[in-house]
């Protein structure tokens, strides 16, 4: 089916939307943009805009991918790539609500959830099923790893690591079981991801060097693989564990 385009939205030639995308009112959607199928653009919503970098030469040839069945709510702003060719990425079935910022050649994942006014610095990597809450801000370059859950009003500066919580100031809270069981997660692979999130983090030493040494080892699940492969890469540091689940075992951080 085609297109809803709603009265006074502005969708600028060479934009492509696909089968029963809608865009409505006051909505932009600029000629850099790729929508995907089932697409909705609410009120407001500012897809594709030039990058906020002060050396950006706006001849550059960049665009913005949002994949199929991804909802961006009212006031939504998602700016294209600084880079030739390049293009910021936001994946399919996601739900972006409103106010939130999606800057130059960030990557977010499919099923992805941010909650309302989540800010996003340029070069951010989100994965897939993870839940940002609201108010929430990424120094640019971060990376968070999927099935992970942040808080709101959080300040990120560095990595998260896949399937844990993260809250304030860089905080690891403990392991995301609520995010583990919707994903249907075996009850072996979540032993499993338990062991290796205290051995890593609990057991002294440098967190990357203690997640390659297990990897090494051998592990039996390939989201524990996962877990481990994440600490290697990154241009940031690695965000540390606040120790809450050892002195109180029954709180909402227990990672055990």
């Amino acid at each position: 089916m085609k297109a809803t385009i709603h009265p006074t939205a502005i969708i600028e030639d060479g934009a492509e939307l696909g089968a029963d995308c809608t865009v409505c009112a006051h909505a932009i959607v600029t000629r850099h943009v790729r929508l995907g199928a089932g697409v909705v653009v609410h009120p407001g919503g500012v897809i594709g805009a030039d990058p906020q970098d002060l050396k950006f030469d706006p001849a550059t040839a960049s665009g913005v991918r949002i994949g199929a069945g991804t909802v961006l709510r009212e006031n939504v702003t998602v700016n294209r790539s600084t880079v030739a060719g390049g293009e910021t990425i936001v994946g399919a079935n996601c739900f972006v609500m409103a106010g939130a910022h999606v800057a130059h050649d960030c990557v977010v994942g499919d099923h992805v959830v941010l909650a309302n006014n989540v800010l996003l610095a340029g070069h951010v990597q989100i994965g897939a099923y993870t839940f940002v809450g609201g108010g929430a801000a990424f120094h640019q370059f971060t990376r968070v790893g999927e099935s992970v859950m942040v808080g709101g009003l959080a300040r990120i500066t560095l990595d998260i690591p896949p399937y844990v919580m993260a809250a304030e100031r860089d905080e690891i809270v403990g392991l995301n079981l609520v995010g583990l069981k919707r994903r249907s997660l075996s009850r072996a692979v979540v032993a499993e991801l338990k062991d290796c999130f205290r051995e890593v983090y609990f057991d002294g030493g440098n967190v990357r060097q203690r997640a390659q040494e297990l990897l090494a080892r051998g592990v039996r699940s390939a989201e524990v693989a996962s877990f481990l492969k994440f600490f290697a890469g990154g241009r940031r540091g690695i965000a540390r564990a606040r120790r809450v689940w050892s002195a109180e075992p029954g709180a909402s951080g227990d990672a055990g």
